[in-house]
Parts: structure tokens; sequence; C-alpha cells
């Protein structure tokens, strides 16, 4: 389970650096535009994925008050970009560290609705990384429409042909 979860979270930070890169060659009009989709921009749909990839680690380290990154963001685009990236290098640092036993470990926790929930780290942490890809297939189709051309591929297998996987 464990090289499996370490796959995922390299991969994470990965495909997220690979849309970063395109992200960072548009003008800030762009960033901010109004794009339908379950957020309306690409700069909200960033910031969504901080708030959740920072409510998990909040959730996973038993904090009582969860805070959301963007209730007090006042940063661009790629403030709120590298701020990702640096909690999907704290994800994959704890991965590293974790033991099976930790994997395995039945939290608890709050959901947004305070409703009570626990389960094991693990299928957290399998949701955790699935959230991302679903919604950096959000930011590809909105910078479609936005007329970007060239676009990155972001799949696992991409990845895993570039890192050898085991």
């Amino acid at each position: 389970m464990k090289e499996l979860l370490l796959q995922y979270a390299a991969y994470n930070t990965w495909a997220n650096q690979q849309l970063m890169a395109v992200m960072n060659t548009l003008p800030p009009e762009k960033l901010t535009a109004i794009i339908p989709s379950s957020f309306n921009s690409l700069h909200q749909t960033v910031l969504h994925l901080l708030d959740a990839e920072s409510i998990w680690w909040q959730r996973l380290k038993l904090q009582e008050r969860i805070d959301r990154p963007s209730d007090t963001f006042d940063g661009n685009t790629q403030e709120a970009l590298q701020a990702l990236l640096q909690q999907n290098t704290q994800w994959q640092q704890w991965v590293q560290d974790a033991t099976e036993r930790m994997l395995e470990h039945v939290f608890h926790y709050k959901n947004s609705k305070r409703e009570q929930f626990k389960q094991p780290v693990y299928q957290m942490l399998l949701h955790l990384f699935n959230h991302g890809t679903y919604h950096r297939g959000q930011i590809v189709n909105m910078l479609r429409q936005l007329g970007v051309e060239k676009l990155p591929a972001t799949d696992f297998i991409v990845w895993s042909r570039k890192n050898g996987s085991k």
C-alpha cells in the first residue's frame, strides 16, 4: 500500500507542476476569467485544491478548528499555486515517513457539515489524490476554453513511464 501511495503523492505533485507551468504563462485576467465549471475561474479552482489538501492535512493532524486557506488568502494565482505545491510536498513527506500502521490507522473527523466519520488514513489519501485528478481535468478544460492549445499530458501513466514505476 505504501508504495502505491508514494507514487500517487509524487504523481499529484508532478501533475500540478505540469499545469502550473502552463498557468504561469497566462496573463492575470485569464486566470480570473469567469468560466462555467465547479469553480468559476482557474484561480478559484486552484484555491479549492489548496483548501482541500490543507483541510485534510488539518484533519489528519487532529486540529480542532479547521481553517480554509482561501478564507484569508489575498495573493495571486501564482502564489496560490506555490502554496498548493508546498502542501503537495508536505503530503509526499508524510507518506514517505509513514509506517503501514499509520496508513491503516482509522481516524475520526468531521466534514464541513459537522458530520462525523471515521476511516483509514490510506482511504483518505486515495481520495485526496483522486480529488486532485478530478479538478486538474477541469483546469485542462478551462485552459482550452481560454484558447490554450498546447497542454501537457498529466495522466498517471505518463508520470509512471517517466519515473519507472515499480
